[in-house]
């Protein structure tokens, strides 16, 4: 059983990464096995329903570890203006340290594939409502009224996938700075 368990992590992981920086469709499911060092019949064995399986749970699982990360960040955070420059400082690592090619792990796939897929849709929405109630949580904390937490949660998410974006495409985090020094 813990051999399995390992192998399925191993193929989760390595898919998470390489849907990360190469999108959906340019992730071939042979390239997921050779990188994971994992046999053929491992993947539907854990993944029965194949590739979109395999993305909606990598989706999730690299969301969900993001999603962590940026909590702890803004827990630590004494106010927005902090925990802003601390989410901008953790998504400008995740760029640089992989040489630009590493997006967010929902949005890279969610614009290749989540207007074809209901399960990557679904999976993507969860991530992106789970940092939400996480942030307005936050803002909570920090004094935001109730009746802006919600939308200004949204807001803050949109503008930093954005920033995310161009940053990645520019190879620059300028965007990233800009974006959380206005919003903070």
């Amino acid at each position: 059983m813990a051999d399995e368990d390992t192998t399925r992590e191993r193929i989760l992981w390595t898919a998470t990464g390489l849907f990360q920086r190469q999108g959906y469709h340019a992730t071939g499911l042979n390239q997921v096995l050779a990188d994971a060092k994992a046999p053929k019949g491992s993947l539907y064995f854990h993944f029965p329903r194949g590739k979109e399986q395999l993305a909606a749970a990598a989706i999730a699982h690299g969301g969900t570890e993001l999603g962590e990360t940026i909590c702890v960040a803004l827990t630590a955070a004494e106010g927005p203006v902090d925990g802003l420059a601390a989410v901008g400082r953790i998504l400008g690592a995740m760029l640089t340290d992989s040489g630009f090619r590493a997006g967010c792990p929902v949005a890279t796939v969610a614009l290749d594939a989540a207007g074809d897929s209901e399960p990557i849709r679904a999976a993507s929405d969860g991530v992106y409502s789970a940092w939400g109630s996480a942030l307005a949580g936050r803002l909570d904390d920090w004094g935001v009224p109730e009746r802006q937490r919600e939308s200004l949660a949204t807001m803050v998410i949109a503008a930093l996938e954005g920033a995310l974006l161009l940053a990645r495409v520019r190879h620059d985090l300028a965007p990233l700075h800009e974006v959380t020094e206005r919003l903070g």
